[in-house]
């Protein structure tokens, strides 16, 4: 009888762990420290259903530019159950502060897709200089941007009231560099062992499943 116990204690062993397996495997070689950062306590996301990935970012920054190409493929083919947003963050430059009333401008007169680009385009490789209402007035009317439609939503609460929320954002995430990835509002992509734009977007998809893995094991 005790023989027969121990033989049904190893096989219902063996039958967790090779269901454990596949989950350790779909992580594998993560950790944290090198690759993630826990946030506590955790952000609130838009959309709790699914696993939300932020880019905090700005149209000022460099790195943030030479990632854009590479985030706009990347996020245009995630699964069902992972969405997608970007935050425009300030760090109390005016510059960068103009940039992310820019960012939820456009989102808030409904050109962000097809502009985004050419936010970047226009300060990084065509050198415009966008330093004031002025010269961005100017900018997006000659992109075929109604002026008056523009300039009502730059001025509007609502922007305003966004452009306030990302910094707050930034803040709760001890973001101190962009671009920076977050991750169901619980993981801050650290990257440090990365060495290209791809395997930043690689390592995300690795926090991504975490989480994953993690929503599936609350479930049991």
């Amino acid at each position: 009888m005790k023989r027969s116990m121990i033989g049904w204690l190893a096989a219902i062993t063996f039958s967790l762990m090779s269901l454990a397996m596949p989950a350790q495997a779909a992580v594998d070689g993560l950790a944290e420290g090198p690759d993630y950062q826990a946030i506590n306590p955790p952000l609130l996301t838009d959309n709790p259903a699914k696993i939300e990935v932020i880019e905090f970012f700005s149209y000022a920054c460099p790195h943030c530019n030479d990632l854009s190409p590479y985030v706009a493929k990347w996020s245009a083919e995630l699964p069902a159950d992972v969405a997608f947003r970007e935050v425009p963050v300030s760090f109390n430059s005016p510059f960068y502060q103009l940039m992310a009333k820019l960012h939820y401008t456009l989102e808030a007169i409904d050109v962000l897709p097809k502009m985004d680009a050419a936010v970047f385009d226009a300060i990084h490789n065509q050198g415009l200089k966008l330093i004031d209402e002025k010269s961005i007035l100017e900018w997006v009317t000659s992109k075929g941007i109604d002026a008056k439609k523009f300039s009502d939503a730059y001025h509007s609460f609502g922007v305003a009231s966004k452009v306030k929320r990302a910094d707050q954002l930034a803040q709760l995430a001890k973001i101190r560099g962009v671009p920076a990835l977050v991750v169901d509002g619980r993981y801050l992509v650290v990257g440090q062992r990365i060495k290209s734009h791809a395997d930043l977007l690689t390592l995300t998809d690795k926090v991504i499943e975490k989480v994953r893995l993690e929503r599936n094991a609350r479930k049991k």
